[in-house]
């Protein structure tokens, strides 16, 4: 059972007002929360080790360096990575770019993704067609939002590589990522997961997955902005060149040639967001403290009422699955011929309630389906029920205004 009277405590931003009424954050696929442990561990390092890590033998440097592995560790121990193949990156975008620079595609390789992926990971893939002259298909979900394995079955024997959402920031859709990737492999496909929104809210073991390479985001599950992490199996990893090269990536150099550390130092070029690393690991602690079973149910309760009473709104329709168990703790809706971004700020004046509205960065999606925008709920474990039932409120009252 979640201690809610803690969790209040532990987020600043939960016992601030905002017009005398409490504030409702209801946006968490977008950026959660930060607990305090987060901000105070990033605090320690400022206050009391600011200096480089792996650079300076004095006692500072020494100190940031231990945080620093430990917190690899934490984020190893968190997917069931090995340690070496946690690669630190600013967020999942940068590890798309990673991915889709470092790995050797060729001249009609195909990339296949699905029809609901964030811009990070389909960007990429069209970059990659007019530079390297890449192939890169979609699979069309089916009519009820879920994913079309008949489908995926027929184009992932031509393959290169499956790149795909695992968890979408659309509708909280989650795809079945352990038999895509048997079937993937069954067929010398290699599989890349852009766990971004699963992450926060599902447990992940790679090694369980047996998937060749995953990201996610540290500010959508409690860490700080711009942190992320980027997997990679080590025996490919070892094959991939940095697309970043620089301080810290090399073991030595001349005026001529140089000689690459191996991963993950290779892949992080520069001077790292040392303090929001720590914070991540100090993250990653507090999800592990709060536990997946129970953010799951949390999610799962909030979710069905509040698809439940939005449904007795008549021109209001749910993107994905009607099912709230289908959809994690996302629910994404929209009115024909109305402005969604209308809705989101009348919540926000008139009841302190604050989600997101527009094409959520899949704006793919949105021109193909021909729907302007969408108001978009998603929640998280410090979210409560009587939150939820003070967005039903607020948006019953904006209802019959407009």
């Amino acid at each position: 059972m979640l201690n809610y009277e803690k969790i209040k405590n532990d987020f600043p931003l939960l016992n601030k007002q905002a017009q005398k009424k409490p504030i409702v954050y209801f946006d968490s696929a977008c950026m959660s929360l930060k607990p305090k442990q987060v901000i105070e561990a990033m605090n320690e390092y400022y206050f009391y080790f600011p200096a480089c890590s792996g650079r300076s033998s004095h006692r500072l440097g020494e100190l940031v360096t231990k945080k620093i592995k430990e917190a690899r560790q934490i984020v190893a121990n968190f997917i069931n990575a090995d340690e070496q193949e946690v690669i630190f990156t600013r967020n999942t975008t940068e590890a798309v770019n990673l991915l889709a620079n470092s790995l050797d595609l060729k001249n009609e390789d195909l990339v296949l993704t699905t029809d609901k992926e964030h811009n990070s990971n389909l960007i990429p893939w069209q970059m990659l067609i007019k530079k390297k002259g890449i192939r890169h298909e979609i699979v069309k979900s089916k009519n009820d939002g879920t994913f079309d394995f008949e489908k995926y079955k027929e184009l992932v024997k031509t393959s290169r590589l499956v790149s795909m959402v695992h968890t979408s920031n659309l509708d909280g859709t989650t795809i079945p990522a352990k038999e895509i990737i048997k079937t993937a492999h069954e067929n010398g496909v290699l599989v890349f997961l852009d766990a971004a929104q699963s992450a926060p809210h599902i447990k992940i073991d790679v090694k369980d997955l047996d998937v060749d390479f995953l990201a996610f985001s540290g500010h959508k599950m409690l860490g700080p902005t711009g942190t992320g992490v980027f997997y990679g199996k080590y025996n490919l990893l070892e094959k991939f060149e940095p697309f970043m090269v620089g301080g810290d990536t090399v073991e030595y150099s001349t005026y001529t040639d140089h000689k690459m550390l191996k991963a993950p130092e290779k892949f992080e070029a520069g001077l790292q967001d040392y303090a929001g690393i720590i914070g991540l690991g100090e993250a990653v602690n507090y999800l592990e403290a709060i536990g997946f079973d129970n953010i799951r149910e949390q999610e799962l309760e909030l979710n069905r009422y509040i698809t439940e009473e939005i449904s007795k709104f008549p021109k209001i329709k749910i993107i994905g699955p009607t099912n709230p168990a289908l959809r994690s703790g996302i629910i994404s809706f929209y009115i024909d011929d109305m402005d969604m971004h209308q809705v989101a700020l009348m919540l926000d004046e008139m009841s302190s309630v604050m989600i997101r509205s527009g094409q959520h960065c899949v704006h793919s999606w949105f021109n193909d389906k021909k729907i302007k925008n969408s108001a978009r709920v998603s929640l998280y474990f410090y979210n409560t029920m009587e939150e939820a039932e003070e967005f039903i409120s607020g948006l019953n009252k904006i209802i019959k205004i407009l």
